[in-house]
């Protein structure tokens, strides 16, 4: 087979499961990963011929995208802040969004020096590697719930050459006891904390029908959902263990639910953060909010 009649065959196979557009893309991306070609590599060898071994890899990846598995799975990989990252179904993909997250913390803290940083639910440690990579003079601490996320997170951290110290543990069942907060052998009260960056599961069970099969369907439930009745449950927990541990005028960063915005700024309010910025994503949907306490 040539590589004009596998795209062809590409693109008839995943006919009415996605937008044409979208098929086109998954091919290209496909291309460069099994073959080793960009997009205008392609157009300049329609009639390169493709071995039984790049053919099935095509040809498996089809069939998980017949399941609207994400390409970012099947690749193995994505992009996010410029950097690359390893990705599985342990992991949400890194979004969008959450890059502009990041470029807020940057921006408000590369003139500090030796600051330290906790990043709460690291999930792919997309946020704590890419502060680490552009925040040199950081200290950067990781910590998630999940043993298979935090495999992925180390790897990305050695995958972009960062130093990050990972720790695992619910934050729910995290005790402050004496103005500390600990954490087996590790006092997170003592390390002098500057910035808590934090992307909890936010999405409501209510929402559900407004995703996608393969979000439903492939990421971690564990990392995207909370009950319709408590909504806030991860913020107000996260909200209540930084005015514990942050620095004077420390800085606590989220990414939240776009509808309800004005319920987590009042929460973080109630909690005794000052300053508090709700700042809405590059899509006009109010996505961050950053607070300082006093």
């Amino acid at each position: 087979m040539i590589l004009k009649s596998l795209k062809t065959y590409f693109n008839n196979a995943l006919l009415g499961y996605y937008p044409v557009t979208e098929v086109n893309s998954f091919f290209y991306m496909l291309s460069e990963s099994v073959l080793g070609l960009k997009r205008i590599d392609v157009s300049l060898n329609v009639e390169t011929g493709i071995e039984a071994d790049a053919y099935d890899q095509f040809q498996k990846a089809l069939e998980r995208l017949q399941n609207y598995e994400p390409i970012q799975y099947i690749l193995g990989d994505t992009e996010f802040y410029g950097l690359l990252f390893n990705v599985n179904s342990s992991v949400l993909i890194p979004r969008p969004e959450t890059e502009e997250l990041v470029a807020w913390i940057i921006n408000d803290n590369k003139a500090k020096k030796n600051i330290t940083i906790l990043d709460i639910g690291t999930g792919s440690g997309c946020i704590a590697v890419a502060l680490a990579k552009h925040l040199p003079n950081a200290k950067v601490f990781a910590l998630d719930v999940s043993e298979e996320a935090l495999a992925v997170a180390k790897q990305n951290a050695d995958k972009n050459s960062v130093n990050i110290e990972f720790i695992e543990a619910n934050v729910l069942n995290l005790i402050i006891d004496n103005n500390k907060e600990k954490l087996s052998n590790l006092e997170l009260g003592d390390l002098g904390i500057d910035v808590i960056v934090s992307n909890p599961p936010y999405v409501r069970e209510l929402e559900k029908d407004m995703m996608t099969e393969n979000v439903l369907a492939h990421e971690p439930h564990l990392a995207l959902f909370v009950a319709n009745d408590d909504a806030l449950l991860f913020y107000r927990k996260i909200t209540q263990l930084s005015k514990e541990i942050l620095n004077t005028k420390g800085q606590l960063f989220f990414e939240i639910n776009e509808y309800l915005g004005e319920e987590t700024e009042l929460l973080m309010e109630n909690e005794g953060f000052i300053n508090l910025v709700l700042k809405q994503d590059v899509f006009n949907k109010d996505r961050m909010i950053k607070g300082e306490i006093i």
